[in-house]
């Protein structure tokens, strides 16, 4: 297949695009403007990169009328970093941006359109959410994904297209950004150390990248999906951060103990954040397999194998 990856050049991203070069597709990916696609530097000579604002509609348009994918992944956001709080660059790229892309898809004829929804869309929940309940999104980030969201449904049921919102919970693994937590405990506990912590009970949803990115695939060749479906892309099972902390003790024989409260919370930290992943396991067969302590041990091996990568992560970690 010929195959259309947004924001490639970030951490599901990059990973999907070696997963469907490793299956032989063909694959188009895009990246914003002036950025620095540094995860796809090993893989650059094997696709097509384009450069293109998910802002701008004709710029979509175009683009997509080149590539003329048979399958587009919509994985490029805006907002789902701390540092990304603007009103008008977040609704532009996930509501107006995925609303051109979804529509230039379709007018080119392709057979799959599968978008990177957001457990945020859910807001706090002292529950696993369903996929059809209300939803409460309590950040602007949250805001834009669910409108995103509810356009895939409405365009995919009037067309009658495979189109699929897959809502991630806590993606971790190899190519994550390096100030998140996950990476950060490797780094700091390949040193012996750990980072400033929030509170223990703060819980998540951690599901391993490569399990993440098999969903996408089984979305897109899946021939009998409801049009405009909504599925979580959970594990369906809440790890705490002292859970987490205490495999990265273990996995990597870190005797620091841990100082919880020693960093501010964030607005969104809870202790209930898990997903209710039955309607996805029986759409598409699909649950999360990697153990989160094999996860970890992964991530930990693939930063400790290649010494440009540690200090790239390191100098993060350090700040």
């Amino acid at each position: 297949m010929r195959a259309l990856v947004t924001g490639a050049g970030g951490f599901v991203g990059a990973t999907l695009v070696r997963r469907l070069l490793a299956e032989g597709h063909e694959v188009h990916a895009t990246g914003r403007p002036g950025g620095q696609p540094w995860r796809l530097e090993d893989v650059r000579a094997d696709i097509e990169l384009h450069e293109v604002d998910l802002a701008d509609a004709e710029a979509i348009a175009r683009l997509v009328g080149r590539a003329r994918p048979d399958w587009v992944f919509h994985l490029a956001a805006h907002g789902a970093y701390s540092w990304q709080t603007e009103t008008q660059p977040i609704l532009a790229v996930n509501v107006l941006g995925t609303a051109a892309l979804l529509d230039a898809a379709l007018d080119a004829g392709a057979q799959a359109f599968i978008h990177a929804g957001s457990s945020s869309e859910y807001g706090l929940k002292d529950h696993p959410p369903v996929e059809d309940e209300a939803l409460a999104p309590n950040s602007t980030y949250a805001v834009g994904k669910a409108a995103a969201t509810h356009y895939c449904s409405f365009v995919g049921q009037r067309a009658v297209a495979r189109v699929a919102t897959l809502r991630l919970y806590s993606i971790y693994g190899p190519w994550e950004d390096p100030g998140r937590l996950m990476p950060t405990l490797a780094v700091r506990g390949l040193r012996g150390e750990l980072p400033p912590l929030v509170a223990p009970e703060t819980a998540r949803d951690f599901v391993h990248v490569d399990d993440a990115c098999d969903a996408f695939v089984r979305a897109a060749q899946a021939p009998d999906l409801e049009p405009g479906v909504v599925l979580n892309l959970g594990s369906g099972r809440q790890t705490t951060l002292r859970e987490i902390v205490a495999i990265a003790r273990e996995v990597l024989a870190i005797e620091a103990e841990p100082q919880w409260g020693s960093t501010a919370a964030r607005s969104w930290d809870t202790s209930v954040w898990v997903s209710d992943p039955r309607r996805i396991e029986t759409a598409l067969g699909w649950r999360a397999s990697t153990d989160l302590r094999e996860g970890f041990r992964d991530l930990a091996d693939w930063l400790a194998s290649d010494p440009d990568r540690l200090a790239r992560y390191a100098s993060v970690a350090r700040r």
